[in-house]
């Protein structure tokens, strides 16, 4: 009898493993569950330029649909993921018919529009420099310059220039321009004829040389040249040894970012322009442009200047010493003073500077004193034979 009442001892362990099973599987999933929400998001890579010019398109369409009838957007495919300054370009044109807030409306409507875009394609945005139109916008990719966006107002006004009536004449070049949109305002905003010579292949060369020729300033190209020490050199540059074929290629793809200049002169170059083969090559390239030359004279053994004169190329040197070497308001107040005398006592001079923030406040405080002392301040265009 007691036999019968026992449990077979098999029964017990099947309904365990039956509850671990379960309970195994359970777990498993919870777990599983937990390593793929640990996960951490994928990061952005590097984008290739067919991926970059696919969001330009996709950056064009979205702009123009916010744009609607009042302005146009134009692109430039020139990102290649090996030049850091070449990106891909939108150009935003407003129509100046339009008032001030509608435009200011509209620029928001795009910049929102541009930004989705650009975040879901994981791009981030710089801060923007300024407010209002015209604006810069430049979006990045782990650091990398993908996209830079203007946002322009059609026929900017010119600049309306000083009357002056000196009959010595003064043309002061502001050199090294391409770098920075901020610095290019204020020279603007100092409304003198001033000759602006904008570097090559720079982040806002080609912005800055058009903004400028809207506003009725002249534009140079400022072509990189090989100094003796050849400090701080460009990307590109002429150099002695060149070939004919080699020196057009350089000045063709210089003034493809800097387009319709006048006239060029020479950064750095202290061994280049002393080097007649080589200016032997460059100033027919220059003529055949039809750009006049200014020697910047950064060697006393240049023969820059000789070589254009004796090939017919409209040139010139610079005649008084330069603005800043010591780039102080003071050091850069005399050295004004200096071109100032030197235009009146030879009937004109050439001088040369740079946007440094000292030269830029003496600028504002010299220039308008230049047609009281009988000086006035023409572009180097007209100093040039």
């Amino acid at each position: 009898m007691a036999a019968r009442n026992l449990r077979r001892p098999s029964q017990f362990p099947s309904l365990k493993s039956a509850g671990l099973l379960r309970y195994l599987t359970v777990a498993a999933l919870l777990l599983a569950t937990l390593v793929v929400g640990c996960k951490k998001k994928p990061q952005p890579t590097p984008l290739k330029p067919a991926q970059v010019h696919a969001i330009t398109r996709e950056m064009l369409r979205s702009a123009s649909a916010a744009v609607h009838e009042q302005g146009s957007v134009e692109s430039r495919l020139e990102f290649d993921g090996v030049h850091p300054e070449h990106s891909d370009h939108l150009r935003i044109t407003l129509s100046a018919k339009n008032s001030e807030p509608s435009r200011s409306e509209a620029a928001a409507r795009i910049i929102q529009s541009l930004d989705r875009t650009a975040t879901s394609n994981a791009l981030t945005r710089d801060p923007a420099s300024t407010s209002g139109v015209p604006l810069h916008l430049s979006y990045r990719r782990l650091g990398v310059l993908t996209h830079s966006i203007e946002i322009i107002v059609r026929n900017s006004p010119a600049t309306r220039f000083p009357q002056q009536t000196g009959a010595a004449r003064l043309a002061i070049i502001l050199d090294d321009l391409g770098n920075d949109r901020v610095v290019a305002e204020e020279i603007f905003a100092l409304s003198y004829p001033l000759t602006i010579s904008v570097l090559p292949e720079h982040p806002h060369s080609r912005e800055i040389a058009e903004e400028a020729r809207r506003r009725g300033y002249q534009v140079m190209l400022h072509l990189p040249m090989q100094s003796v020490a050849n400090q701080k050199p460009e990307a590109r540059e002429l150099h002695p040894g060149m070939s004919r074929d080699d020196v057009a290629a350089l000045v063709n793809h210089s003034l493809q970012s800097v387009p319709d200049v006048v006239g060029v002169n020479n950064h750095q170059g202290s061994q280049s322009t002393a080097d007649t083969a080589l200016m032997n090559a460059l100033m027919p390239v220059l003529r055949a442009h039809q750009l006049f030359y200014v020697d910047s004279r950064t060697t006393a053994a240049t023969v820059a200047f000789d070589t254009a004169q004796r090939l017919g190329v409209p040139s010139g040197f610079r005649t008084v010493p330069f603005l800043d070497d010591v780039a102080e308001p003071s050091a850069v107040r005399k050295q004004l003073q200096l071109a100032l005398r030197g235009a009146k006592n030879k009937g004109a001079a050439i001088a040369i500077g740079h946007p440094h923030p000292a030269t830029l406040q003496a600028l504002r405080e010299i220039l308008p004193q230049a047609n009281a002392q009988g000086v006035r301040l023409v572009f180097a265009s007209e100093l040039v034979h």
